[in-house]
């Protein structure tokens, strides 16, 4: 009997097949692993989570149980702000300050808007600058920077304090409530207050006898000194014409004399206005027939 011969074992082909090779090199691409192993498990937990909030009660329910635990924080002793503290600001602005902030104190911190504080206060006109913060023991501090009066102004309206920049700062119900500061009336004077502190620094010599300055036109000025005088000044340079009148009466005692008016309007014309009495000895001694005489 012959041996029985194993058969040849069946050859197989070692390369992978078509869609091995498929798979195979779309693994190797970097957009598909990151689909598969972040973008997949992402997008079944928004599916589940939609799903979970697509039930109207179980919104209201997380809503209810988030304010509650929101409520809890708040009230926390740690979270309260007690005190109102203001620093930099005069009583009476503090005071418009606590009004204008109108806050129920003790409260929680967090049902503070510091911007909208902040705004509110520098709404208030003696309020150049504000900051608000929180600062430790449940204590609201408001930093102020107010504005300093430099002048009076009067207008039909009564008399307002304005600042270095002619902005309002208050009003006030009598002169001699601020009989400190320089007084500047006229239509226009709180626009020009800069050029006002420029004259009132070069009036130093007669700044005893000023009693104002008053807008003319709301282009030029006019200093009125005592003894019911004026010095007219012209629109453009009104300090040098000004320190040109304040030099020809340190020289010849000018504005001792009877003099109701210096015209510096014209430049090159420059007028002297003298009163009634002065007028007629003038006349007499010169023959002149008009009240005025140039410089």
């Amino acid at each position: 009997m012959r041996p029985l011969i194993p058969s040849a074992p069946a050859h197989r082909d070692p390369a992978p097949s078509r869609t091995a090779y498929r798979m195979q090199r779309l693994w190797l691409t970097p957009v598909f692993r990151a689909l598969l192993r972040v973008g997949f498990p992402a997008f079944v937990m928004m599916f589940s989570v939609g799903l979970y909030l697509s039930d109207a009660s179980r919104r209201q329910a997380m809503a209810t149980a988030w304010d509650g635990a929101w409520e809890k924080v708040e009230d926390r002793p740690e979270f309260l702000v007690k005190l109102l503290a203001i620093d930099g600001a005069s009583p009476a602005l503090a005071e418009a300050i606590r009004a204008k902030l109108a806050l129920p104190l003790p409260m929680s911190s967090f049902a503070i808007d510091m911007e909208a504080a902040r705004l509110s206060i520098e709404e208030l006109d003696a309020v150049a600058d504000a900051e608000v913060r929180i600062r430790g023991s449940g204590v609201l501090q408001v930093e102020i920077v107010e504005r300093q009066p430099v002048v009076v102004w009067r207008t039909g309206a009564g008399l307002s304090l304005l600042d270095g920049e002619g902005l309002r700062i208050a009003t006030i119900l009598e002169r001699a409530d601020r009989a400190d500061l320089p007084l500047i009336a006229g239509q226009g004077a709180n626009r020009a207050v800069p050029e006002a502190l420029a004259l009132l620094a070069a009036a130093q010599p007669i700044l005893p006898r000023l009693r104002g300055l008053v807008r003319v036109g709301e282009r030029r000025w006019d200093l009125v000194l005592d003894r019911n005088q004026r010095v007219l000044l012209p629109e453009v340079a009104p300090v040098r014409a000004l320190e040109r009148v304040i030099a020809l009466d340190q020289a010849q005692k000018l504005l001792d004399r009877d003099v109701i008016a210096v015209d510096l309007r014209n430049e090159h014309r420059p007028v002297l206005r003298l009163a009634p009495a002065a007028l007629s000895a003038l006349r007499q001694a010169r023959g002149l027939e008009s009240g005025e005489t140039g410089l």
